[in-house]
């Protein structure tokens, strides 16, 4: 018996691609010039165009606090000076995937950086489900430090820690920052994030639902 050979449909020109489109093949390009309604995240990952709700107020909340620390270093520290531009929710390239980022940092360029370049240090705020934390915490972990992400921010608010991932020699690490602690990075020099901080703001929207992109 002859086997069927499966032709990829070619995506179609549309006005916007939306949550209806969940699942669908893109090529990168495609993804690239896709015009994309607004309200939902959008990432390619394996050829495969991933449509999902915006993210959480308990992730937003301590995100914003993240940004308005960094940008108060780079305003009001000597040192400031070494963080180039820091933004939230963000496409970064891996390759032909196309990952949607918390929030990216570029620190130590000197110069705004160029579009899509490789942020500095990544940082990801964990949601609720299994399937999330595998991916933020091993999924993610390996596509940023094979693009030479130089740190990656893990901020879990379930388990009331921070993991820093870097790769020395060769091997990745990992370094557990506890609740009370305060975190410091020779990327950022003098910069000092409390992560109690983050984590009470995370506790704020305690109970609020998440939600759930519904797969046709």
């Amino acid at each position: 018996m002859t086997p069927t050979l499966l032709k990829r449909t070619k995506v179609k020109k549309k006005a916007a691609f939306g949550p209806q489109d969940n699942g669908i093949l893109m090529t990168p390009e495609e993804f690239d010039t896709a015009d994309l309604e607004d309200g939902w995240r959008y990432e390619l990952i394996n050829g495969v165009l991933i449509v999902s709700p915006i993210p959480a107020e308990s992730e937003v909340d301590p995100n914003e606090e993240l940004g308005f620390l960094l940008r108060s270093y780079q305003e009001h520290h000597p040192r400031g000076s070494c963080l180039d531009k820091t933004l939230p929710e963000r496409i970064v390239r891996i390759g032909s995937n196309r990952r949607r980022a918390d929030r990216v940092i570029w620190a130590g360029l000197g110069r705004l950086p160029r579009r899509f370049e490789t942020p500095t240090i990544v940082a990801e705020f964990v949601s609720r489900r299994k399937r999330d934390r595998v991916r933020d915490y091993e999924t993610k972990r390996e596509e940023y430090m094979a693009i030479d992400v130089k740190e990656y921010w893990v901020i879990d608010r379930f388990d009331r820690c921070m993991v820093v991932f870097t790769r020395q020699g060769g091997k990745v690490k990992a370094r557990v920052i506890r609740e009370n602690q305060i975190y410091k990075t020779p990327l950022l020099p003098g910069f000092e994030l409390p992560l109690a901080k983050l984590l009470a703001l995370a506790d704020d929207w305690a109970g609020e639902p998440e939600e759930e992109l519904t797969e046709g």
